[in-house]
């Protein structure tokens, strides 16, 4: 396994991760799984076992790991060496706080309180992390990338606060760069029942200068139209416990995508039942890179299916390339992009997921061929909109002669657009007994590999090559150090290695 390299991308590590005892991980497994079975590799871990480890990414360049942790953000080198560490809290809050305490006095008793990581992207153009906490009703700080140092923390306008859930796996954003210009910032939160005060989904400005007073405003607000999208009130009115969690985002093309769990709106439309009694979809949300309007907002559910058992509840996703073997299999090229997903079964119970699990790969390509004929099938007229949660009607399609290329990006008619029809994933593998919670991949020698978690602390590698796909190996991780049991660490002592 020579030539493993470094992940380049964004790990989110929530809450269903459980059990998962090398919280963190993912984004290594590549480079650590170098090592011979069973060798002794270094670790890091946070000053206290309850901090958890919530975020992870790695600089494409320097090798530098970052880490979002409760209440701190690490600087690590590529050896795990710890570099500098930036305290985010805990500090006293109250979530009814609204501006929060840190703009304006506050009424409602005031406790310690922990400061989860829930967004942590580098902003390579200008050198600079941007992490987001729960804190403050979700305020965000932009730090220095070489010293953590605080370039700024904006706060005083309503447009700075992103979501006060104190859960990670709930947000997620992208940074879309543009040469020469500001970057724009999409992001997705779930709301927790505050959708007067926080968008579910929104595009933002990321000025150049940190000490702009345009930093984080939408970027386009106006009475008639925004670069966002809330939550209605008479959503959830019919459904207490709606919301949408962003599990995980990406930009490819002209286009910036996000994948979501939310209830199903058609069949819950109840105000008593519970969270329990819910019935989820995963759907992927695609808007194009300079829609401002957010016309061109495109929502289709996701999935997959193995011998007829249907695998509906997203815990995890990768954005990758497929290597030439297992493009030549999905009949694309190796320069497309491919969607690795895990999934558990069935629509129901999100937040206590069947531990059956299957690991799936989608093509780009394909994903946006169904938008497209998506798209064409609404402006010749046929069927609704199909976004009730949103529409809280039926809304018929507007017929019109509008050429759909495969860049359209909307217009002020059909939109905002969903569908009900199941965009259907390639199921690489299946775990019926120890669900996967994460997942990544590289590509050796025109030969793509993925590493699935599951919630025991296993690591597995499949080999997507050719159909039918296969299980390559089966790695353990196992903690060797019994003061820290269960806690979050970052990367194993050890490996244990065997055939399946």
């Amino acid at each position: 396994m020579k030539g493993l390299r470094y992940s380049k991308r964004t790990s989110a590590l929530g809450p269903k991760a459980g059990a998962l005892l090398c919280r963190g991980i993912w984004l290594l497994a590549a480079a650590l799984a170098t090592a011979s079975c069973g060798q002794t590799l270094t670790s890091f871990h946070p000053e206290r076992r309850e901090w958890a480890f919530d975020h992870l990414t790695v600089h494409q360049t320097t090798g530098a790991v970052y880490i979002g942790a409760v209440n701190r953000v690490y600087k690590l080198s590529g050896n795990l060496t710890l570099l500098v560490s930036h305290d985010t809290g805990p500090e006293d809050d109250n979530k009814a706080c609204y501006p929060p305490l840190i703009v304006q006095p506050c009424s409602e008793p005031l406790v310690s309180t922990n400061n989860v990581n829930k967004l942590l992207l580098i902003d390579y153009s200008q050198n600079r992390l941007l992490a987001c906490g729960s804190l403050y009703q979700g305020v965000c700080k932009l730090l220095r990338l070489d010293d953590l140092f605080i370039l700024v923390e904006p706060s005083h306008k309503k447009e700075h606060y992103m979501s006060s859930i104190n859960q990670t796996g709930s947000m997620y954003g992208v940074i879309v760069p543009s040469r020469g210009e500001d970057a724009t910032l999409f992001i997705g939160t779930a709301v927790d029942g505050k959708q007067d005060y926080f968008p579910t989904i929104s595009s933002r400005k990321l000025p150049r200068d940190p000490e702009s007073s345009a930093m984080l405003d939408y970027e386009l607000h106006t009475d008639f139209v925004s670069s966002l999208i809330k939550i209605p009130s008479d959503t959830l009115a019919l459904v207490s416990h709606f919301d949408i969690y962003y599990i995980y985002g990406f930009a490819s093309g002209n286009f910036v995508y996000f994948l979501t769990v939310q209830p199903e709106t058609e069949n819950s439309m109840s105000p008593s039942g519970s969270s329990a009694d819910l019935f989820y979809t995963s759907r992927i949300v695609r808007l194009c890179k300079d829609d401002r309007k957010f016309h061109s907002y495109v929502s289709l559910p996701v999935g997959c299916v193995r011998n007829g058992v249907e695998y509906r509840l997203l815990q995890a996703a990768y954005l990758a390339k497929p290597g030439r073997v297992l493009a030549a299999a999905l009949n694309i090229s190796a320069q497309d992009d491919v969607l690795f997903t895990v999934f558990s079964k069935g629509q129901k119970q999100y937040h206590r997921p069947p531990d059956d699990s299957a690991l799936c790969v989608f093509s780009i390509r394909d994903i946006n061929a169904r938008i497209k004929e998506r798209l064409q099938s609404c402006y010749q007229g046929e069927g609704n909109l199909e976004l009730n949660w949103l529409l809280g009607k039926d809304v018929p399609c507007t017929k019109a002669p509008v050429p759909i290329d495969d860049s359209f990006c909307g217009l002020d008619i059909n939109q905002p657009l969903g569908g009900s029809q199941l965009v259907t994933g390639h199921t690489l593998y299946t775990e019926h007994r120890d669900r996967m919670t994460a997942v990544t991949s590289y590509v050796y020698n025109g030969y793509c590999v993925a590493f699935v978690g599951t919630k025991s602390g296993r690591l597995k590698k499949v080999s997507p090559t050719k159909k039918p796909f296969r299980l390559l190996f089966s790695f353990s991780c196992l903690l060797r150090n019994s003061d820290w049991g269960n806690s979050p660490l970052l990367c194993p002592y050890a490996w244990i290695c065997h055939d399946v």
